[in-house]
């Protein structure tokens, strides 16, 4: 049996997605997921997307990091099948779709050209964040946040593993970001777990450290600010209000890379450019 796939990428964080509105893909085969994410033997990707039906949106989304395990909310992720949605033809510019974390709404603010969007995402609300030297929170994923002088500098692999592993997270993980702020704009590198490395761009990520900078009064408590990623720039939109951070949105680019078919009895790969 062949199973069609879209790769699709939002600043530099990609996917393998699939519409699996007819249950033909095997959700709980993990070996299957983490052969398709693989970079060498697989199409290669951050983590793998599935669309469903849903009863009480547009479509639910599904999302597996890149070793074959479920994962949570993922920012950028969500982002791209928005787009993917509009692609078959289950939305037009709007919708609303379900996630690990619960209901969103979407909207692709441009179509640059057949392949290229700008998408815009609602995040959850966050109530409950950790201060300290480092800041600690959910935006859909756990990200442990720390703020460092230069963020280029940073040996993100060593010093990430050495957080996400840690007697407080190893047993469930952690994602882990280092940021740099400079007037009233982030840089990112962040550490992903799942994929236990270093992406180029996580929008859960990109959320957490906005969100942790006005936690600590580093960056102005309200409106928009730009974030800048290894794979490009980002934009989060939110409001605060006392301790509370709601109307939270993640917007930045999207591109459909290519498609093509994946062999379930010989594991062969086929793709077409877009």
């Amino acid at each position: 049996m062949k199973v069609v796939f879209y790769k699709y990428q939002a600043t530099g964080n990609d996917f393998v997605i699939i519409d699996n509105r007819l249950q033909h893909f095997d959700k709980e085969n993990v070996k299957l997921v983490a052969k398709l994410c693989d970079r060498k033997f697989g199409v290669g990707a951050d983590g793998l997307i599935l669309l469903e039906n849903d009863a009480d949106s547009d479509f639910k989304m599904i999302y597996f990091n890149a070793d074959g395990n479920l994962g949570s909310m993922c920012g950028n992720g969500s982002r791209c099948i928005i787009a993917f949605a509009n692609h078959l033809g289950i939305i037009e510019n709007k919708c609303s779709f379900q996630a690990y974390d619960g209901l969103h709404s979407g909207e692709i603010l441009e179509e640059l050209t057949e392949n290229d969007f700008q998408v815009k995402v609602s995040m959850q609300n966050v109530n409950d964040i950790e201060v300290a030297q480092h800041v600690f929170l959910d935006t859909g994923s756990p990200h442990f946040v720390c703020f460092v002088d230069d963020v280029d500098e940073v040996d993100v692999i060593e010093s990430g593993r050495a957080v996400r592993y840690n007697e407080k997270f190893k047993s469930e993980g952690t994602n882990v970001d280092f940021v740099t702020v400079s007037n009233n704009q982030l840089s990112i590198r962040t550490y992903e777990r799942g994929v236990e490395d270093e992406t180029l761009s996580c929008g859960t990520g990109v959320t957490a450290s906005v969100i942790a900078a006005a936690s600590k009064n580093l960056i102005t408590t309200s409106g928009l600010v730009s974030v800048k990623s290894k794979g490009g720039d980002l934009k989060v939109y939110f409001e605060k209000e006392g301790d509370a951070f709601n109307n939270i949105f993640l917007e930045g680019a999207v591109q459909k890379v290519f498609s093509g078919t994946f062999n379930l009895a010989n594991n062969k790969v086929d793709s077409s450019y877009a």
